[in-house]
């Protein structure tokens, strides 16, 4: 069913744009609106929201939908022109918001029609919306990011003698299941020694040796909604300049952490994990902005960075994850979910942060 509180904060926002209706077309959105998920692939699928509240829900007829959504139905074929099937549902004499999802092909013949009065970028008012998790949502996060706690747990006891990322990698599925999550939030990111100085790294057949770091970036999905967590180890041992690196790395992320609180621009939380991290004389290999939005996906649209004019509001979810890497040498990165309450600030993850020596 649509969801009335939500729909009615997106169509708050999409008036303070100066539109009155929108096109949305990413299927997260739509369900984080009406509860169904689709996976479209190549077709059309697409929620119309009104001010007037003639919304229309345009669904190919190999969909299956709930019978009852509390919307308009409005059912194509695959042999039906897309603005011909849409058009009838606009306002022609307003403005039209679009997502940022929308492909070309279904909004270029649209504005060839003139089905609209004009074309404007209309994603911010969903993604903001999306942006401030209502209670439901925190709760679920909360859970989700307790999992991935307790799977971190579990992920460094697989550290072993000889054992390679992969095949470390290979087992965190199943660990994840038996823990209650519904699956990966994204694939889990493995590195060991030199690997880590690659923040994208994907797991391959480097065997774990004496002295390399060990960096786990994880997260799993339950109920819908995402955890994301990195934490770095040391196997056997740890040298005085890794201690010297990780301990920046951690003060930057407590630092961050203990800066938010509502009405501070994300901005400046950036800038303090940015400036200690700097004032240690690697500024030049914290290369990422400090962290992103999560929610239903595990990037939504928002994120932690110099770039961002945003201030914290309460409901806000986000990551803080400042990181050193050293290429050819090594990498550290520590990374929490954080909500933005009314008074400050929640950390969701709960796992240790200090210096830990395993195997």
């Amino acid at each position: 069913m649509l969801d009335v509180n939500r729909t009615n904060r997106v169509l708050a926002a999409l008036k303070d744009q100066g539109m009155n209706q929108m096109l949305l077309t990413d299927p997260m959105s739509i369900f984080y609106l009406t509860g169904v998920y689709m996976a479209p692939m190549e077709r059309f699928y697409a929620l119309l929201l009104r001010a007037d509240g003639n919304h229309a829900f345009f669904l190919n007829r190999l969909f299956h939908v709930p019978e009852e959504v509390g919307i308009q139905k409005v059912w194509y074929s695959d042999t039906d022109r897309i603005a011909d099937v849409v058009a009838p549902c606009l306002d022609r004499d307003a403005v039209l918001g679009v997502d940022k999802e929308i492909r070309a092909r279904f909004l270029l013949p649209l504005m060839e029609a003139n089905a609209a009065a004009g074309f404007l970028i209309g994603s911010p008012a969903v993604d903001f919306t999306r942006g401030i998790k209502d209670e439901g949502e925190q709760a679920r996060m909360r859970a989700s990011s307790l999992i991935n706690d307790a799977a971190m747990a579990k992920f460094k006891e697989l550290i072993h003698e000889g054992v390679t990322e992969r095949q470390v990698a290979d087992q965190m599925l199943q660990i994840y299941l038996d823990l209650g999550a519904d699956g990966y939030s994204f694939s889990p990111l493995v590195a060991f020694g030199a690997n880590a100085a690659d923040p994208h790294h994907s797991p391959d057949d480097t065997a774990v040796k004496a002295g390399d770091c060990v960096l786990f970036d994880v997260g799993c999905i339950r109920n819908g909604y995402c955890s994301d967590m990195t934490r770095t180890f040391y196997f056997k041992s740890a040298s005085e300049h890794c201690r010297q690196i990780y301990d920046t790395v951690r003060r930057a992320n407590e630092a961050a952490i203990e800066a938010i609180r509502p009405g501070v621009p994300l901005s400046r939380l950036d800038q303090t994990a940015r400036d200690l991290i700097t004032a240690a004389g690697y500024g030049s290999y914290f290369t990422h902005r400090l962290g992103h939005f999560i929610g239903l996906s595990e990037h939504e649209y928002g994120d932690v960075s110099a770039a961002n004019t945003w201030e914290a509001v309460p409901g806000m979810i986000f990551s803080i994850e400042p990181g050193i890497y050293l290429p050819g040498e090594t990498g550290v990165r520590i990374e929490d979910l954080v909500l933005v309450t009314e008074n400050g600030v929640e950390v969701l993850n709960h796992y240790p942060k200090k210096l830990e020596i395993i195997g």
